[in-house]
């Protein structure tokens, strides 16, 4: 029970934390497509977050992640502070070359991403977000590893404010390709010098270590083609649709894409208390019974909303966005669903880190990504961005259908009849809303309901077993309090320590 306390804790604040960052903008998305007069804008606006999505990851290197797995090795605070003050040193570094890189590269950059050279200014203004971006992931980390939860609430609640405060009224003024951009720079500029503030007592340059960095490398190479991956099932499609068509249908497609990836607000809770929770369990006893629970209940929760969102999906797009963007309806089911599953396998994946053997990660994510780009090079010019969606969405399948196989095999993950069940009905429910009710409204929720019914039936002794928990947690607490006062004082969870 208090692992799994600690797990709904930090999925629930840290994952929250990450949302109110994702959330504003995703309200604001049907009001700034309004503002825009057409999708070609919205698509470059698009387009340059794929820019900094792409640069970050080349920065961090995967560095983050193996801050976090080396910060857990020991619990020395001195040696705590070589790790964070090694990584921010190394990520520094590299952050500020790729910076210089990107402005000197900035025309081919834009004529590539953007399918325009004039556009070279706003690949600078990516530069700048990429820089600060990339350090703050770093900067921002020891407030999650010490377990501050209120702390980074609040904090990212702040960003995005400012952000939108300032791009609205630039948008208004017809500013329309660099407000976002630098919405985005006053968000990201405004975290880092927060959470610097708040975590500067962790990062001092004379504390950093060459053997420290070797250890972190030798985690954070092998990830670093991981993270450039996501990046190609999350970003290259866009990049695909503005040269194999325009970026006119890259602004629907990305419209579909924003509305699919509420879904990230799901991921962005899990990423956000997995890492304190993977790493701070990773040598308890059942540990890969505990992984692989996860893994199914994640995944199971995912098929359930993913099925409500095809069922609504047209209605949604029908009340917030103009004609001109209805199109994209089609594609946002596939685009929700496929971050979900880039999060189970993530979930599975950390397997591969807690035995600190990331390199099966490359090659299942490798197998994945090929067979996106295969696909979005064949079925884009066919079926236009709903290819796209699809070559996204089937990478995502192959890749979690893979790595949950070699798992098995080297039993580090154990997966039941019960899920695989959920994941057929899964399938022939996406078949069935594509071509016979994908502007049904009432049919398609019908048939989500009788889904999740089915989900529920099959699962319903790992339900009733954590009803009892919490009856039995209830009974326990009552008990307690009717008891001598001075043995039912509450006392701190050793595991959740704040400031």
């Amino acid at each position: 029970m208090k692992k799994f306390k600690l797990f709904i804790e930090n999925f629930l604040v840290y994952g929250l934390g990450g949302i109110i960052t994702k959330l504003i903008p995703l309200i604001m998305v049907p009001i700034v497509t309004a503002i825009m007069p057409n999708t070609s804008y919205f698509g470059i606006s698009d387009l340059t977050d794929t820019i900094i999505a792409f640069g970050t990851a080349l920065a961090i290197m995967g560095m983050v992640d193996a801050m976090y797995r080396m910060f857990f090795e020991k619990e020395e605070t001195e040696y705590r502070k070589v790790v964070c003050s090694t990584t921010l040193t190394f990520t520094l570094i590299s952050s500020v070359v790729l910076f210089l890189l990107m402005i000197l590269f900035r025309v081919p950059i834009s004529a590539l991403f953007l399918k325009d050279e004039k556009y070279s200014y706003i690949v600078c203004l990516a530069a700048v977000t990429t820089l600060i971006s990339s350090t703050n992931s770093v900067i921002a980390a020891p407030t999650r590893m010490q377990n501050k939860r209120k702390v980074f609430l609040i904090t990212n609640a702040i960003g995005p404010l400012l952000s939108y405060g300032l791009a609205i009224p630039l948008l208004l003024a017809g500013y329309y390709l660099i407000a976002l951009p630098l919405a985005g720079i006053v968000s990201a500029a405004t975290m880092e010098v927060t959470f610097y503030l708040l975590n500067r007592e962790w990062f001092r340059l004379k504390l950093f270590d060459k053997n420290m960095l070797k250890q972190l490398l030798v985690i954070a190479l092998p990830l670093l083609p991981n993270f450039l991956i996501y990046w190609v099932f999350n970003s290259c499609d866009k990049v695909m649709i503005a040269n194999i068509l325009d970026t006119g249908a890259t602004g629907v497609y990305a419209v579909g894409s924003k509305l699919g990836h509420a879904s990230q607000l799901i991921y962005l809770a899990y990423a956000g208390g997995w890492q304190y929770f993977a790493f701070s369990t990773m040598k308890e006893d059942n540990q890969v019974e505990s992984n692989s629970k996860i893994f199914e209940y994640l995944g199971v929760i995912s098929f359930a909303v993913t099925a409500f969102v095809c069922a609504g999906s047209h209605l949604i797009f029908e009340l917030l966005f103009a004609e001109r963007y209805l199109s994209g309806y089609i594609v946002a089911p596939y685009l929700f669903l496929a971050p979900l599953l880039q999060m189970l396998f993530q979930v599975a994946a950390n397997q591969f880190l807690v035995v600190k053997r990331t390199w099966p990660n490359l090659l299942i994510l490798s197998a994945g990504a090929a067979l996106n780009f295969v696909i979005n090079m064949f079925l884009i010019p066919v079926l236009g961005i709903e290819g796209a969606a699809l070559a996204t969405l089937a990478g995502s399948v192959v890749s979690d259908i893979v790595c949950v196989l070699v798992l098995i095999r080297m039993k580090l993950m154990v997966v039941s009849g019960k899920f695989v069940l959920c994941t057929l009905l899964m399938a022939a429910f996406m078949v069935a809303w594509r071509f016979v009710f994908p502007d049904r409204v009432l049919i398609g929720t019908g048939v989500a309901l009788i889904v999740c019914v089915l989900f529920v039936v099959i699962y319903r002794e790992d339900l009733k077993a954590f009803l009892r928990m919490i009856r039995g947690r209830k009974k326990t607490a009552g008990d307690d309090a009717d008891g001598d006062p001075a043995e039912t004082e509450e006392k701190p969870d050793e595991d959740l320590t704040e400031e």
